[in-house]
């Protein structure tokens, strides 16, 4: 059984909008929530391990890549609703950060099965969970690029 199922509390997940220029990195998820999905890259964060090092570790183990400065972007609330009096089947708390690409090529690795850098200006076509496309408006703004 998978332990984050059915969970007695949230589960710290930390994600990381990765830019090369106007593009940000998605990545496409192997197992649940979401599974077969577009989404960003992240993960959930272990104990005693410091978000932004999570943040760098999942996002090398999921694609590979290095970024510069973290920079705090957005909380988010993923709840997947379970069966009628069960509770969430997934209650994730998820801390999203800014980052800029600083090398490496993207390649699937851990729990990923593609990787695709997106323009992030039409990020609509991928599918991306509701919450993904606000933070990726949000990082846009943040960054100054054009609405």
């Amino acid at each position: 059984m998978n332990p984050r199922e059915h969970p007695t509390r949230p589960w710290v997940g930390i994600g990381v909008l990765a830019f090369r220029g106007e593009q940000v990195l998605l990545i496409r998820r192997g197992r649940p929530p979401r599974l077969g999905e577009w989404s960003l890259p992240g993960g959930a964060q272990r104990l005693g391990e410091r978000a932004e090092d999570c943040a760098r570790r999942e996002l090398r183990e999921e694609t590979g890549i290095e970024v510069g400065a973290l920079e705090l972007l957005a909380v988010v609330d993923a709840i997947t609703p379970g069966e009628a009096g069960a509770g969430p089947r997934f209650h994730y708390t998820i801390i999203d950060y800014l980052a800029r690409w600083e090398s490496g090529e993207p390649r699937p690795g851990g729990d990923v099965t593609e990787v695709a850098w997106c323009d992030s200006a039409d990020p609509v076509a991928w599918g991306l969970w509701p919450e993904a496309l606000r933070v990726i408006a949000l990082a846009r703004r943040r960054l100054g690029f054009p609405r």
